[in-house]
């Protein structure tokens, strides 16, 4: 069987449209993470927060769907494609899906105490699939699914596709999504005191909690020889994946937990390397730790004496549901360039044994495997195993 690859990336961050924008924030190790400008709600405090710093024209979609549609059609460029082909699958990964159930819909947005929305239109709830695919659906109708993995829905959904692709159940896939600051999201990762009040700095012995960004993120998936065939790139294979509902404590808290995703990802791969890790680590005082104890286990069981691990969480925030697409994204482009990049805020690294945290763009030689970690509420675990054919 052929590979199945990422043929098409395509990201909105808060460091602008597009992927060079964002790759090129993180090699200089800059954060865009500042005081909103646009963004309000009860509890925010003024901490740092990861704004996109674009507004769709007037009239257009709502922001939401503006900027997984944005991510949407670069995906299908890089990828080589004027429109989705018959038979295509669309993920599309989020909180809610906007036109499900409207009466439900009316009557969430009613609850508010003080009579005003808990979101605003199109912000907590999900994009509309028509949004979302614009023109790039051409004269085709693309069976669209809808998949909710708490913060590991991205990577839940690059799994699910790859399934999908192997079996022959459809000749394309694209996985879709985005996330926007909305006062209810804040509200519950300020309820369990997540957020931090300073910019988020992973793996800092300082760290003291995420920031929230928002943005869009999309990844066209297929066969390798199919990508091949139309001229698009087809040097990143989707090797291995893990996706489990698992474990009794929160699963990015859980270095068990992690690092049996980790395990079974590379089992899956069949892979005898790891050069590079791009990690959940959103700068919390326990996610992290967990991942750097599951890192350190992996990395020693596999005889690796210096293994780079990179996050992004520090440059954009963290992005929820989507915030798999960036680090798919930044793993890819690690593996393309040799260059792993910085994770912006870190200025004293926790100490470790096997692991190299980087705070400089680090060079990576005949690198040829990645891992991709992303981990939510509910024991969402799930890892990537990205390779460089």
């Amino acid at each position: 069987m052929s590979d199945i690859v990422i043929s098409g990336l395509g990201l909105v961050t808060p460091f602008g449209r597009g992927v060079e924008p964002y790759w090129q924030g993180l090699l200089g190790g800059r954060s865009a993470l500042r005081a909103a400008r646009r963004f309000t709600a009860p509890l925010y405090r003024g901490e740092p927060v990861g704004e996109v710093p674009w507004e769709p024209v007037p009239g257009d979609a709502p922001r939401k769907s503006a900027y997984a549609r944005a991510a949407f059609g670069e995906a299908l460029r890089a990828a080589g494609l004027a429109e989705l082909p018959d038979g295509a699958v669309v993920l599309v990964v989020g909180q809610a899906q906007a036109q499900a159930r409207p009466q439900a819909r009316d009557r969430f947005r009613a609850q508010d105490p003080d009579g005003r929305p808990v979101a605003e239109e199109g912000e907590f709830l999900g994009p509309e699939p028509a949004d979302v695919l614009g023109s790039g659906a051409g004269s085709a109708s693309p069976r669209v699914l809808h998949l909710s993995h708490a913060c590991a829905s991205a990577v839940f959904a690059v799994g699910y596709a790859r399934e999908l692709l192997r079996a022959g159940a459809a000749p394309l896939a694209v996985v879709v999504g985005s996330s926007v600051l909305n006062r209810y999201e804040y509200a519950s990762m300020d309820v369990v005191r997540a957020v931090g009040r300073t910019a988020a700095r992973p793996f800092d012995a300082g760290r003291a909690g995420i920031s929230l960004g928002e943005g869009g993120g999309a990844l066209v998936l297929e066969d390798a020889e199919r990508a091949r065939a139309r001229g698009a790139s087809a040097d990143i294979a989707v090797a291995g994946a893990a996706c489990r509902v698992s474990g009794f404590k929160s699963a990015a808290s859980d270095a068990g937990q992690v690092a049996r995703c980790m395990r079974d990802a590379l089992a899956d791969a069949a892979v005898d390397r790891l050069d590079h890790v791009h990690a959940h680590a959103t700068g919390t005082g326990q996610g992290d730790a967990a991942e750097l104890t599951a890192l350190e286990a992996v990395a020693a069981e596999r005889g690796a004496p210096a293994l780079p691990v990179s996050s992004h969480k520090g440059a954009i925030g963290h992005l929820l549901h989507i915030s798999g697409a960036p680090a798919i994204a930044a793993a890819a482009l690690t593996l393309r360039t040799g260059i792993a990049p910085p994770t912006a805020g870190l200025l004293a690294p926790e100490p470790t044994e096997r692991l190299v945290l980087p705070t400089a763009p680090l060079e990576l030689a005949g690198a040829r495997t990645a891992a991709v970690n992303s981990f939510g509420f509910g024991g969402n675990n799930a890892s990537l195993v990205l390779l460089r054919r």
